[in-house]
């Protein structure tokens, strides 16, 4: 059994398809015209990935388009004098990298 589909935008279609790419969409019968159509889905970019700076014992320092992260994550088991210690360390430790970086980009 063959049946014919309407293909909307089918240059871009055809085009996406000729490179290699899969095109994701919908198949639907219209409501006013009967006809089975495929609308293909208009995807956006995915956005950029953070680049990772450095990996600290405790967390890490990345960087994305927009903001400079820095994360750390402490076990409770050391008690909070200790987590406050490694807290300013960790800190000390992710400035370090973003100078590092500074100098490397720079040279």
């Amino acid at each position: 059994m063959k049946k014919m589909i309407f293909v909307l935008n089918a240059i871009e279609l055809l085009s996406k398809l000729m490179n290699g790419k899969r095109v994701e969409g919908v198949l639907y019968v219209d409501q006013s015209t009967g006809v089975l159509t495929f609308k293909a889905y208009n995807r956006k970019p995915r956005p950029h990935k953070d680049v990772m700076v450095k990996k600290l014992p405790w967390g890490w320092v990345k960087e994305s388009v927009q903001r400079i992260k820095v994360f750390g994550s402490f076990p409770k088991d050391l008690g909070s004098a200790a987590v406050i210690s490694l807290q300013d360390e960790h800190a000390r430790a992710a400035k370090n990298a973003l100078i590092e970086r500074e100098l490397i980009e720079f040279c």
